[in-house]
């Protein structure tokens, strides 16, 4: 057994670039990081028996629902909830159990299982090993680069898993997407894999990606239209208020619903801000605009909003003990102290009620700023200004579009982005997605005959309609390669949406990613090698000097 307490390199965060062993920097526990790496292997065993099914064409009810929730539950700042955890692990036993048993009934031989299937967790919460007790997390993995590759593949596994369950919420399935994720999380337990045949796992994670990314496209874009150029209020009214983060669409749709006629107004932080671009949401004069900034400016933010705070998926910090009590989460996210609102049942609206009674009873927020910002240039909205655009690149108007999607955080370097759309050169445009964005989505950048220099196109997820425009972009200009378009991509991660987005844009051929503000820790140098040589990653220097370079190129 490993002598850390735990060990988790997922997010850029990563104590020292190289791990958190004691507590996570995002505020996890080890308990909690422990039953996260439980969850995984969980989930590795019954994508294992799930497989095994699949051969004999036997559909399993609600196992492919249950993985990706374990999925989405374990990226990072999702859930830091021990007992929900234990529940999901239970859930999903219970479910692995039930699927060996028809097997064996169907007299299929299961002696070769991993020994993945051989813990239980009993009714007092505690693991209970049917053989002798073993590391179960990423350690596990002795080989460097194995580990590294079954962590990158994992890594974009959890963030497809956070877009399908989004597609899932709207009646949007892919079954092939499903049966993908059970065969990459088997095949990160299969010792006879080679470093090669991970590879193109991880390539193929990619290709699926574009495929998950393209059905939530679809199932945001065909419920709630398309997004279209929006100027989002960033004050406040008088009203109490409900301040909604995270990125699901459904959950925001009902509580609209639910608080309309109420006396209440509805706020967006963080991720959810793109909603204020959705045709089907403007219908609602209660829906006032976006408060605040990026995810970890929120302990200073939901301290002075006053009103009530639901949380629909990640990007939760520990909260400050004065509003722990008006903070609700749904869905896979959750926090010990926070109230849960449950899941639907059979088709019915979860229940906002108890939420939307609390706000009532508090105080209107607390102006922090004041004025508009833009959005809503998601691929049918630029689509529609297509002409003006490539008119603009013929004529020399724009001389390059820099792609700036993924995250922001809270490290000082991060700074960097602001500086760096800053010091851009006036005839530059910015393609953004994702909460990256607030660097510089409140600056004023100008425009170029009409069109901004920040065009942003939704939550990280909407990295897709950036693909989507590059590829129409090369279809415009008669290009035989993506690469030969003047985009440059100079992209912030932090979490493991993120990495399904780096491995989309690499299946789909983009070369010469600058990644920052530092490398994943999860990358042994020869994988690192790999990337770098293969498709050209490279890391971000200094303002100056990367913008001399990207021009040049």
């Amino acid at each position: 057994m490993s002598e850390n307490k735990m060990f988790c390199f997922q997010c850029q965060e990563a104590l020292k670039g190289i791990g958190c062993t004691k507590v996570g920097v995002c505020g996890k526990t080890s308990e909690v990081a422990n039953l996260q790496d439980l969850m995984i292997y969980a989930l590795k065993g019954i994508s294992e028996v799930g497989l095994k099914a699949d051969n004999l064409n036997i559909k399993v009810e609600g196992m492919d629902r249950l993985i990706i929730d374990g999925l989405f539950m374990t990226i990072t700042n999702a859930n830091f909830d021990r007992d929900r955890f234990f529940q999901k692990i239970k859930e999903v036993l219970v479910k692995r159990d039930e699927i060996k048993e028809t097997l064996t009934k169907k007299d299929v031989d299961l002696s070769n299982l991993m020994d993945v299937s051989t813990f239980s967790v009993n009714e007092n919460h505690e693991i209970v090993y049917k053989s002798e007790s073993k590391e179960v997390g990423i350690l596990a993995t002795e080989n460097e680069d194995v580990r590294s590759l079954r962590e990158l593949m994992i890594y974009g596994l959890k963030g497809m898993a956070a877009y399908a369950e989004h597609a899932g919420n709207l009646g949007y399935e892919d079954e092939e997407v499903s049966k993908f994720i059970r065969k990459a999380l088997a095949a990160t337990m299969d010792d006879s894999l080679s470093a090669e045949d991970l590879i193109a796992l991880t390539m193929e994670t990619g290709k699926y990606g574009v495929t998950t990314m393209a059905l939530l496209d679809k199932a945001n874009t065909s419920t709630y239209g398309n997004p279209e150029i929006t100027e989002v209020n960033i004050g406040v009214r008088s009203n109490p208020g409900i301040l909604v983060s995270g990125h699901d669409l459904k959950d925001f749709e009902e509580l609209l619903e639910q608080t309309k006629d109420q006396g209440v107004d509805i706020y967006t932080h963080g991720e959810m801000l793109p909603a204020n671009y959705y045709p089907a949401f403007k219908k609602y004069d209660h829906f006032v605009g976006n408060y605040g900034n990026a995810w970890w400016q929120q302990r200073e933010e939901f301290e002075k909003f006053n009103g009530v705070i639901l949380f629909t998926t990640n990007c939760i910090v520990p909260p400050k003990a004065d509003y722990v009590d008006r903070v609700y989460t749904t869905g896979s996210s959750g926090y010990p102290g926070f109230k849960h609102i449950p899941d639907r049942v059979e088709g019915k609206a979860k229940d906002f009620s108890a939420l939307i009674e609390h706000a009532k009873s508090l105080a209107a927020p607390t102006e922090i700023e004041t004025g508009k910002i833009v959005g809503g240039f998601a691929h049918a909205q630029v689509f529609a200004l297509a002409d003006k655009i490539v008119d603009a690149v013929k004529t020399g108007a724009i001389k390059k579009f820099f792609v700036m999607a993924g995250c922001d955080g809270r490290q000082n370097g991060r700074n960097y982005y602001t500086d760096f759309a800053k010091a851009l050169p006036k005839d530059t445009v910015i393609l953004t997605a994702g909460c990256a964005k607030y660097r510089y989505n409140k600056l004023n950048l100008g425009d170029i005959g009409g069109i901004p220099r920040v065009l942003d196109a939704g939550q990280c997820n909407d990295s897709y309609s950036l693909a989507v425009i590059a590829m129409k972009l090369k279809e415009v200009f008669e290009l035989n390669d993506i690469n030969e378009l003047p985009i440059a991509y100079n992209i912030a991660w932090y979490e493991q949406k993120a990495v399904i987005v780096l491995l989309a844009l690499l299946y789909l051929g983009v070369k010469n990613i600058h990644l920052g503000p530092t490398l994943p820790a999860f990358l042994s140098p020869n994988v690192a090698n790999v990337l770098v040589e293969t498709f050209g990653i490279g890391t971000i220097k200094d303002v100056d000097s990367d913008i001399e370079l990207f021009m040049a190129n």
